[in-house]
């Protein structure tokens, strides 16, 4: 009867990720979607005290005055600040899990591959903070595979690549169990200083990682023949140190982008490469799956495609499949006993 208390619990699936965090509860689905941003203030007693959370804070990223800073508490798909990092998870939590139910929830959040003892640890405890029955964890690629609908628990190989916002995720799997895995520390951040590095280089302009990011979404592309897309930019002029606005171009924030993208090329093809023949037969088969919100990047699928020679697909969610995995998970308690990890 170990599985009674979930009927009388509203278990919840988290995605603590470095650029967003969603969060999952059974029956409803993704309820929160919010960027993994604090706003802090701190008192001349060095006390911190939380001022928004979230997309209100993210609003605040380059316009704080003195005293108040807006931080991410996740770097690289680690836990950077322990303490503002489980005060924006108990306020997600609590925001999303509005109603009462008679048991405390369980709770499994999704984790990089490069986890480390000690992380995992931050994780638990941060996830207990929130009033948890019980915890696990399940790394991304994992649940992202689960909820692009991959046939896991099958004897066959199933690729799967997870570019995030701190980390790319790429791993092999067949029944139930990750066969080789690969984490960087390569994703939509790292992207996003590209475009910062690129601009100031180029047009002698700085700008902050907010408009990068815009950058990024409007005319990012990995196509090698880009539309003649364009948008202005503005920031300050890095010599005379007053605003300025310039245009820029797709295709060259295509050039800036290669770097960041060739890594996560190379990581896949190495991966290949360490794949067992019978497992690389069944990926010529089925291809490999994105997910995450870099597989939004224009032409990031056709990119992949012509540097492996296999069929490359996006998820259908790509943004919420790794959340949306685990609570699947959660809900199915064999499959949970073989993915979470001990």
């Amino acid at each position: 009867m170990s599985w009674f208390p979930s009927l009388l619990s509203n278990d919840i699936a988290i995605d603590l990720g470095t650029a967003t965090t969603l969060i999952a509860i059974k029956g409803r689905g993704i309820v929160s979607r919010e960027p993994s941003v604090v706003a802090v203030q701190q008192d001349p007693q060095g006390q911190r005290r939380v001022l928004a959370v979230g997309k209100d804070a993210k609003e605040m990223i380059g316009r704080t005055p003195s005293g108040i800073e807006a931080i991410r508490p996740m770097r690289d798909g680690k836990i950077a600040d322990f303490e503002i990092t489980e005060a924006m998870l108990r306020y997600f939590v609590q925001r999303a899990h509005s109603t009462r139910s008679l048991m405390r929830p369980r709770v499994i959040v999704c984790v990089p591959c490069r986890i480390t003892d000690v992380d995992k640890k931050a994780v638990r405890d941060s996830a207990e903070s929130t009033g948890a029955r019980e915890v696990y964890l399940i790394e991304e690629p994992m649940a992202a595979a689960i909820g692009a609908h991959l046939p896991i628990t099958e004897p066959a190989g199933n690729m799967i690549v997870v570019i995030g916002g701190g980390t790319t995720e790429i791993a092999v799997i067949s029944l139930a169990g990750i066969v080789h895995k690969e984490s960087l520390a390569v994703g939509g951040d790292k992207m996003d200083q590209a475009i910062v590095d690129h601009v100031r280089r180029k047009h002698n302009l700085v700008i902050g990682d907010r408009t990068a990011e815009q950058v990024k979404i409007k005319i990012g592309t990995c196509l090698k023949s880009p539309p003649p897309m364009h948008m202005e930019v503005k920031g300050r002029d890095a010599a005379a140190g007053v605003p300025r606005t310039v245009t820029v171009g797709a295709h060259e924030i295509r050039e800036a982008l290669s770097e960041p993208l060739q890594q996560i090329v190379r990581a896949v093809r190495g991966l290949l490469e360490r794949t067992p023949p019978e497992l690389s037969a069944d990926i010529v088969d089925k291809g490999v799956v994105l997910a995450g919100g870099g597989a939004l990047l224009t032409g990031i699928d056709q990119m992949l495609r012509d540097e492996t020679n296999l069929p490359v697909l996006i998820a259908e969610d790509p943004v919420g499949a790794v959340v949306t995995g685990a609570a699947m998970a959660l809900d199915d308690p064999n499959l949970l006993r073989h993915v979470a990890v001990r």
